[in-house]
């Protein structure tokens, strides 16, 4: 039932995203998990304790943070088993909460839509509500480049790997993993705060990122071969030759392959809260200058590698059905 609830989840959400007035009436479950991260920093995170407590303190956290949505998404999973096929359904609407296809989408492409309408100054206010670096120091390709980072980056982060977590573990699954990463956003920063609270948080996070970046840059590698323009044999060289080298075990790897196939040098040295984070080039002696139409190139390559995506796992559910209808027509026969 998991793979085909990831199925299902991923098809319900890439068709209708999460409706703004469902948003407005109850949040979301991002929000539900942020303000439980949010209150266990309050409680257990002080400044006045030592690093060495701190840490332990941080392990502590992750493992209410995993645990509480992940056993409420279990039990989710067993109920709505039991109400096979109606549950079934009511299972893959609530997956698809745990997916951001649809709104990924909208929010890339509103920064080529800002660069072409209203240039540089519309650019940085759109794409700064996509990435944390600091919008003002963006020229206009800087601001091409941040929106096809974080389209990569939150491809492999937002979609590819709660599909995956969700394919091993249903709703459970899924739901902790979109605890983990949000517990890793929230607080998995190197800062004076959250460096020793937050480190349990930053290394499950890559952990748990290690399967579904690799698959990501795969898709991406994929979806060139079909994207006219796109260059699939450079995608594969640049993925292979750079994506080690980015700071994050996982990042560097649908970035690194989305820079290949696009031409373009993505990362490099960027800027956060006033400091210059120094980072390796992905696509290193590619195009600098990105621009708008770069954006929506890429968001060609997004939408076919969504759909291999979506056509993978709709075989994986194939062969997980066929197998337990042979399954249980072996075990009636020996009845």
């Amino acid at each position: 039932m998991s793979v085909l609830i990831a199925f299902l989840s991923l098809a319900v959400e890439r068709a209708r995203g999460y409706p703004d007035w469902l948003f407005n009436a109850i949040g979301h479950p991002v929000t539900w998990i942020g303000r439980l991260i949010s209150f266990l920093d309050r409680r257990l995170n002080r400044a006045t304790d030592s690093d060495e407590l701190r840490r332990r303190r941080g392990v502590q956290a992750l493992l209410v943070i995993l645990l509480v949505p992940g056993l409420i998404g279990l039990a989710l999973h067993v109920l709505l088993w039991l109400m096979f096929p109606t549950g079934l359904v009511i299972a893959a609407i609530l997956g698809s909460t745990l997916l951001s296809q649809k709104s990924l989408a909208e929010h890339v492409e509103d920064v080529a839509d800002a660069l072409e309408t209203g240039g540089l100054t519309l650019g940085r206010i759109a794409v700064s509500r996509i990435v944390g670096r600091d919008p003002e120091k963006l020229d206009k390709a800087g601001v091409a480049r941040a929106a096809i980072e974080s389209l990569a980056e939150n491809f492999s982060d937002g979609i590819v790997a709660p599909a995956f977590w969700t394919g091993i573990g249903g709703l459970g699954g899924g739901a902790a993993y979109k605890a983990a990463n949000t517990a890793d956003s929230m607080i998995g920063h190197r800062t004076p705060k959250h460096e020793a609270f937050g480190r349990a948080a930053a290394r499950f996070d890559d952990l748990i990122n290690l399967p579904a970046s690799r698959l990501t840059g795969l898709l991406i590698v994929l979806a060139a071969f079909l994207v006219p323009g796109a260059d699939p044999r450079a995608a594969w060289q640049v993925m292979r030759r750079d994506a080690r080298k980015h700071r994050s075990p996982n990042a560097g790897w649908p970035e690194a392959a989305m820079a290949g196939a696009l031409g373009l040098s993505l990362a490099g040295p960027r800027s956060y809260g006033g400091e210059v984070v120094e980072d390796a080039y992905m696509g290193e002696g590619g195009r600098r200058e990105a621009e708008s139409t770069d954006i929506r190139q890429a968001l060609k390559l997004y939408r076919v590698a969504d759909w291999l995506l979506l056509g993978l796992f709709a075989i994986l559910s194939a062969i997980v059905m066929y197998l337990t209808i042979l399954i249980s027509g072996q075990g009636a026969s020996t009845l």
